[in-house]
């Protein structure tokens, strides 16, 4: 052992071990001292933990009757260090307030530190550590209420908006009086697309802008205002109108075309009512009709407007048919016992006849049917110009194929 303490190697390894003892000994004294009155590090061994809280809440301590601040950052990122002793509960329990002491400030601009009151046995650090701020004169005052109705144009058919009642009509501002002077319009959006009923008391929100259309931030009191709107169902009844296109397939003709109802009530915004005098149907192709009946097609109404009993009607059509009857003969009339005649031109006492009439009329039509004749009563012997006359069903159009006959009258042998 005395052999130890005389090799000087011994003497050196031990007062290495004694520095360094020593000095962790002072090291852990200095970390147990408070630092800068606000942050601790644990005495002893204890293991440091480090977490961050985003979004931490900023209070403004000001006189708040008097001024208004800007500049103030809404949320804070808090950093804590300390042992978990400390810290869990803090961040458990977040049983801490953060903000900006404003008091005793006068109106401008300020940079400002700021502040908590965490445990002085973490280490707090918070981003941003300071801020800019601008604190302003508070005013207030009284604006009127602009209603904006939106997507008028999207309202169920036929509906409009009558009139309306905003309560209240004013609402109180307040906020720095540099804010104040910029307000251009105070507004409350009502939308309406696919609205078809009354507005009953529906509460809706203030929005405030600039005169150019920015949206400011202000105080609103109140914030929400109450709308009530009456909503109308404009109507106009009107003639309907048969729109045709085309022509009917050959060997027909349109008689009559017409609707199953004169006229409609259409139901739509005044605007357009204003200038609408009737309502057409669809166009109906006449070519594709070969008979007579009633089809089914739409009314042709304006974008927006809609009709009591739905948009279909039935259409009617009655078809002409023209048919030729080809050698109906010519009778002749009121001819004396000693007279005879004969035809010059026509050369034979007969002719075509082209009838024209419905078509139910016309497919049973035959000669028979028609009196064909010339009167020749008081004629002299000679040669005479006479008039053919035809005689045919009732609503029929007749086209006869001559209507002077060129004849000669002689005496019997």
């Amino acid at each position: 052992m005395d052999s130890w303490f005389r090799s000087k190697w011994f003497v050196r390894v031990v007062s290495l071990a004694f520095a360094v003892f020593f000095y962790i000994f002072v090291t852990v004294d200095q970390n147990s001292v408070p630092n800068n009155g606000e942050s601790t590090f644990p005495a002893g061994d204890e293991t440091q933990n480090l977490e961050t809280l985003d979004e931490v809440p900023v209070n403004i301590d000001i006189d708040s009757e008097k001024y208004v601040v800007s500049g103030v950052p809404e949320f804070v990122s808090v950093t804590l260090e300390g042992s978990a002793a400390v810290l869990q509960p803090t961040l458990r329990n977040r049983n801490f307030d953060v903000w900006v002491d404003l008091q005793g400030l006068e109106a401008g601009e300020h940079t400002v530190e700021l502040q908590h009151d965490i445990s002085d046995k973490l280490d707090v650090f918070i981003e941003p550590k300071r801020v800019d701020v601008v604190i302003e004169e508070k005013s207030t005052q009284e604006f009127q209420v602009k209603v904006d109705f939106i997507n008028t144009d999207s309202m169920a058919d036929g509906y409009e908006l009558g009139d309306f009642e905003v309560s209240p009509q004013k609402v109180t501002i307040t906020s720095a009086k540099s804010v104040i002077e910029k307000i251009g319009i105070v507004k409350a959006y009502v939308d309406v697309s696919g609205l078809d009923e009354a507005i009953d008391n529906r509460e809706v929100p203030v929005n405030v802008y600039d005169s150019q259309g920015n949206e400011l931030s202000v105080n609103v009191e109140p914030e929400n205002v109450v709308i009530s709107a009456n909503i109308t169902n404009p109507s106009k009844k009107v003639p309907v109108s048969v729109q045709t296109t085309g022509e009917p397939p050959k060997g027909y003709a349109l008689s009559t075309i017409s609707a199953n109802v004169e006229e409609v009530e259409v139901f739509a915004r005044s605007s357009i009512l204003k200038d609408l005098e009737k309502v057409s149907t669809e166009e109906i192709d006449l070519a594709d009709i070969k008979k007579s009946g009633t089809i089914e097609t739409n009314l042709a109404l304006p974008d927006g407007a809609t009709v009591s009993n739905g948009k279909k009607v039935e259409v009617t059509v009655e078809l002409e048919q023209t048919k030729v009857l080809e050698g109906v003969p010519i009778e002749i009339e009121g001819l004396q016992d000693d007279l005879e005649v004969a035809f010059k031109d026509p050369a034979n006492p007969e002719m075509k006849l082209t009838v024209t009439g419905k078509q139910s009329d016309i497919a049973a039509l035959n000669r028979e049917d028609f009196r064909v004749f010339i009167d020749v009563k008081d004629l002299e012997p000679g040669t005479h110009d006479v008039s053919i006359n035809v005689e045919s069903p009732d609503g029929l159009s007749v086209e006869p194929e001559f209507e002077q006959a060129f004849i000669e009258i002689n005496e019997t042998s």
